[in-house]
């Protein structure tokens, strides 16, 4: 697909765009509607089920999550630019520097590999910055934070981005926090701010996010090793791969020892806990909340069909093998909305389609 171009006209940045059209003319909030759509499918299908007071607010904190995945995953930027522009970016979201000065600087530097949306989006950053900082102080700071700890994370793992793997268990906990489980303790706080009777909760919520957001994580991660592989990447902890006799280096699709596939399986079963912890997670949140419940079911929903994918086909080489079917999305978003008031059925649903996968001991922060 083509992508954008840029050029400068005086101070004003000029996106030529490609067979995508993109309308920006619109005010902040119909902008930060309309790029969610294009950024992504899973989230402008899950945030539209949130009560009307949350929906701008993680629509926001999304996006905000995706721009500083945007510096991160660039193909074309040293590590050092990556650093220098994530701080940057802490900075404007805490009001600190200019946001247009930061899109235009940034947006210059992104690779041809970035995608349309993705160059749009840096592109009006200052649209999305101005709904950030029209927040409560409660809202605002919880996005600071998830914002300032996801960027500096996500930039000392940047110097690990190889196929060595991460050192440990404890390795890969520490990265899934940075990137995802730090995520889960934005929306806690969100989801307290919004609800007088989930805030009453909030201690228990926010030990329970950081493990919800390793589940879908290292969902990602198992469904991605080759994926990763072909970039260069590997996030596996390469002792635990060294206990089963793999050298986690040497690891090649369709071409390991049965070692892999045994470690690959105590993998799976620490991410089976950690969707459990989702579940409980979920159904700490009062029943009369429907749209909060399916917004988190239909996630853990999606990770624990993934989960039991990758077990059965566990010498998969690409992500497209393991990735679940959109009849099984359809399915999954039936069911829980079907029974989102039901506990005890809830609690059925997911020992059923985790039946067959492991559980594993979890080093828990709970």
């Amino acid at each position: 697909m083509c992508k954008s171009k840029s050029f400068y006209k005086g101070n004003n940045l000029v996106l030529m765009k490609s067979k995508k059209e993109f309308n920006t003319n619109l005010d902040d909030l119909s902008y930060q509607n309309e790029i969610l759509r294009h950024v992504s499918r899973t989230f402008a299908l899950t945030i539209p089920e949130l009560p009307h007071a949350l929906r701008i607010v993680i629509s926001n904190a999304y996006l905000l999550c995706r721009i500083a995945d945007t510096i991160e995953d660039d193909k074309s930027m040293s590590i050092e630019k990556k650093k220098e522009y994530s701080n940057l970016f802490i900075d404007v979201v805490k009001k600190n520097k200019d946001a247009d000065l930061f899109a235009e600087k940034l947006f210059t530097l992104l690779s041809p590999e970035a995608t349309d949306a993705e160059h749009n989006l840096i592109a009006n950053t200052k649209k999305i910055i101005r709904i950030t900082h029209s927040f409560n102080s409660r809202q605002r700071k919880a996005l600071e934070r998830c914002v300032s700890i996801m960027c500096k994370g996500m930039s000392k793992y940047q110097d690990l981005e190889t196929l060595n793997g991460l050192k440990d268990i404890d390795d890969m906990n520490e990265y899934c926090y940075y990137v995802a489980g730090v995520v889960g303790e934005m929306l806690t706080e969100l989801f307290c701010d919004y609800s007088s009777e989930i805030d009453v909760h909030q201690n228990e919520l926010m030990k329970l996010a950081i493990s919800f957001g390793q589940g879908l994580q290292m969902t990602n991660i198992l469904k991605d090793i080759w994926d990763d592989h072909e970039r260069g990447a590997c996030w596996l902890p390469s002792d635990h791969f060294r206990k089963h006799g793999i050298d986690i280096k040497q690891k090649s699709p369709g071409k390991n020892k049965s070692g892999f596939e045994d470690a690959l399986t105590e993998l799976l079963g620490i991410a089976h806990v950690h969707l459990k912890n989702a579940l409980r997670y979920t159904l700490l949140i009062p029943k009369k909340e429907k749209g909060l419940r399916k917004f988190c079911l239909w996630a853990i929903g999606m990770a624990i069909l993934t989960l039991e994918k990758i077990r059965k086909k566990p010498n998969f080489t690409s992500g497209r093998q393991v990735k679940i079917s959109h009849r099984d999305v359809k399915i999954t978003i039936l069911i829980t909305s079907l029974f989102v008031k039901n506990n005890n059925i809830l609690r059925c649903l997911f020992k059923y389609c985790g039946r067959h996968l492991p559980s594993m001991n979890i080093h828990e922060r709970l």
